[in-house]
């Protein structure tokens, strides 16, 4: 069942250390992921395809507004989280209340840290913990039109902003 890849950052570390004891490469990955969409998925897709574990980090409903703003997000995260776990390229989903994920990476250890092309490799929050202990680094490809925002902007111009 979906819901049972949803873990604790308490409860993933032993997993994950345990899984890397038996040679799997884990990846980690992470963003809001309000509203999946075709590019999420295919971000997913291609981080999972880089070692034999995906994690993903999720913002917490505090983060993403913290990030988005106030009107965000509009799925509350265990709804996307469960969604998460649902597709068949993740394996583990943990929610995070920071900005970034840099507390989950440091204890969690991937070999691969992986995210969305819209982040330069320099610029991808956790980069020194993972190469400093020789994993690697991905930026994945970009996909020009893949944006929650951009959906919600479609929403609101084809039905208009919401009545009191």
């Amino acid at each position: 069942m979906a819901a049972e890849k949803v873990k604790a950052l308490e409860e993933l570390v032993p997993l994950l250390r345990a899984a890397q004891g038996r040679g799997r490469r884990v990846v980690f990955t992470n963003g809001c992921f309000d509203l999946l969409h075709w590019g999420h998925t295919r971000c997913l897709a291609e981080a999972r395809a880089l070692g034999d574990e995906l994690v993903v980090g999720l913002n917490s409903d505090v983060s993403v507004r913290a990030l988005k703003g106030p009107g965000r997000p509009i799925v509350p995260a265990e709804e996307r989280a469960e969604v998460l776990a649902a597709l068949e390229a993740v394996d583990y989903v943990t929610i995070f209340d920071e900005p970034t994920p840099e507390r989950l990476i440091v204890a969690l250890q991937p070999d691969v840290l992986a995210k969305g092309g819209d982040c330069a490799p320099d610029q991808i929050a956790g980069r020194e913990t993972v190469e400093r202990r020789g994993g690697t680094v991905r930026a994945l490809a970009y996909l020009d039109g893949a944006s929650t925002s951009a959906i919600i902007q479609r929403i609101l111009a084809r039905f208009g902003p919401p009545h009191p």
